[in-house]
């Protein structure tokens, strides 16, 4: 039976189960044998990441030709304008290649997002605001680079969603095994 797991990941955690550099990592938060993450969040980033022991299924979640959604809440510097979002979905000249975000959007920070450890400095965030951007490929740190190519850095950037997994219910640090359902 294929096991998913639903994991928060926190700030400066990464994304796999092993460091040289004695940095945290998944090995700090599950014991649960035979699970591998299904795509990476990089190790400034928090929020939801998606561990299974089905290749099929890893396959399916993270490989780019299945379009699955990723849904991002990013904290940036300054506010941007409606025509810088555009740009993002029109799409960005990066180093790799064109990169295009599925949305981006206005929005609030959002509700019951616990304080990242440690808080991004009040100098930063009293210019700061909230975007959403969606996903559907996973570059290397692809929202962080287009956000920057637009003039826009990012100071905080959470995952809320991959395809129908949500973050919801969870906690930094805590994570939840699913019943499978597989996305069409």
């Amino acid at each position: 039976m294929p096991k998913l797991i639903r994991f928060f990941k926190p700030f400066r955690v990464l994304s796999q189960f092993t460091d040289t550099q004695g940095r945290a990592t998944l090995a700090d938060f599950i014991d649960v044998p035979g699970v591998y993450t299904a795509g990476r969040l990089d190790y400034d980033s928090e929020g939801l990441l998606l561990l299974t022991n089905d290749g099929a299924l890893q396959t399916r979640i993270a490989h780019p030709k299945h379009k699955l959604e990723k849904v991002y809440a990013v904290q940036v510097e300054g506010t941007p304008a409606q025509t810088t979002l555009d740009r993002l979905v029109q799409g960005v000249t990066l180093r790799d290649g064109l990169s295009r975000a599925v949305s981006a959007k206005p929005a609030t920070e959002p509700a019951r997002l616990p304080p990242r450890d440690p808080p991004i400095p009040a100098r930063h965030r009293e210019s700061s605001s909230w975007v959403t951007v969606v996903l559907d490929t996973g570059k290397n740190r692809q929202v962080r680079r287009m956000l920057a190519a637009v003039g826009h850095p990012v100071l905080r950037l959470v995952r809320l969603r991959i395809g129908p997994w949500k973050l919801d219910g969870l906690a930094p640090g805590e994570w939840k095994e699913e019943t499978v359902h597989l996305p069409r």
